[in-house]
């Protein structure tokens, strides 16, 4: 150990002249608690900010893909049933518009509750469709189908039967008090 010690005193002894040594200003211990003392700005993290704004729009493109993303819809085993359901839903929707077209103040209430009953064909139908989904397409669930498509259209019908009745006795009525 003790050569140790003797060969690092002779390494500093052969560099003794060779440091670096400066005097320090008098007044470097006041500069330093100066600067010390000034308060520095504070750096912001943008990247922070601008990773939890990357993180929100990336939610809210998410969620506006799975909102927008359409139920899937119901197909059908055989064409013919898919026809059939095509058929009797254009023939629905167009007795719909015209049931919308009839709308009034003296038809409002007729046609809200037509609107209601339709509703409540609608779940029978929805029913209709998931058994259909579950057990395959047999002749007691296509015939209930098409009976709940036949029912909406007659029920339909007569809906906007009534309502030319009552609009036709209003204006006979009208005529006969002038």
């Amino acid at each position: 150990m003790k050569k140790e010690n003797d060969d690092l005193d002779q390494l500093f002894n052969k560099f003794e002249n060779h440091w670096d040594v400066q005097e320090m200003n008098s007044d470097h211990q006041v500069d330093f608690l100066n600067k010390l003392s000034k308060k520095q700005p504070k750096k912001k993290n943008y990247w922070f900010v601008t990773a939890i704004a990357a993180s929100i729009v990336l939610m809210l493109g998410i969620s506006v893909f799975y909102k927008n993303e359409k139920p899937k819809e119901f197909k059908f085993a055989s064409k013919e049933t898919q026809r059939t359901d095509s058929i009797f839903s254009i023939l629905i929707d167009n007795e719909l518009v015209k049931l919308k077209e009839k709308s009034s103040p003296q038809n409002e209430q007729i046609i809200n509750d037509a609107l209601k009953q339709m509703k409540v064909f609608d779940a029978d139908y929805q029913k209709i469709i998931n058994e259909l989904q579950k057990n395959g397409e047999n002749k007691q669930i296509i015939y209930a189908m098409i009976s709940n498509l036949q029912t909406r259209i007659s029920f339909l019908q007569t809906v906007l039967k009534r309502i030319e009745e009552n609009e036709n006795l209003k204006n006979t009525t009208d005529e006969k008090t002038l």
